[in-house]
């Protein structure tokens, strides 16, 4: 019964920044590790960033590092992923998930944002 919800999708130029939400229904939502991955055309999912319950530790994919933040506003049941200096191989659907627990693969995933980087 939950349900997730990405937003802040678009166009966006080499270099530019772009911000996604992801907005989630229930109320255990601060019990979750929400994670954000991505698709691009032709390639396998990948997980881009996560973000843990307990602890609120995050996590980052190797060519994000320094370039993208996860963050999460518990009393209003968002993640967000704040993305600079966004490159053309960022280009992807980006979808929005929660795990029940730290280890575990996502148990609720969102429709997907599309986040195209050209000039």
């Amino acid at each position: 019964q939950v349900q997730l919800v990405e937003s802040g999708g678009g166009l966006v130029q080499p270099g530019g920044s772009q911000s996604l939400s992801c907005a989630s229904s229930g109320n255990t939502f601060s019990s979750y590790t929400m994670r954000w991955y991505r698709q691009a055309p032709g390639k396998e999912r990948e997980l881009v960033a996560s973000i843990f319950s307990p602890g609120d530790s995050t996590d980052y994919a190797d060519g994000v590092k320094g370039r993208f933040t996860i963050s999460r506003e518990n009393a209003k049941n968002t993640v967000y992923l704040q993305m600079n200096s966004l490159k053309s191989e960022d280009t992807a659907v980006y979808y929005c998930a929660a795990s029940t627990s730290a280890w575990a693969l996502p148990t609720y995933w969102g429709q997907g944002t599309q986040v195209t980087v050209s000039s």
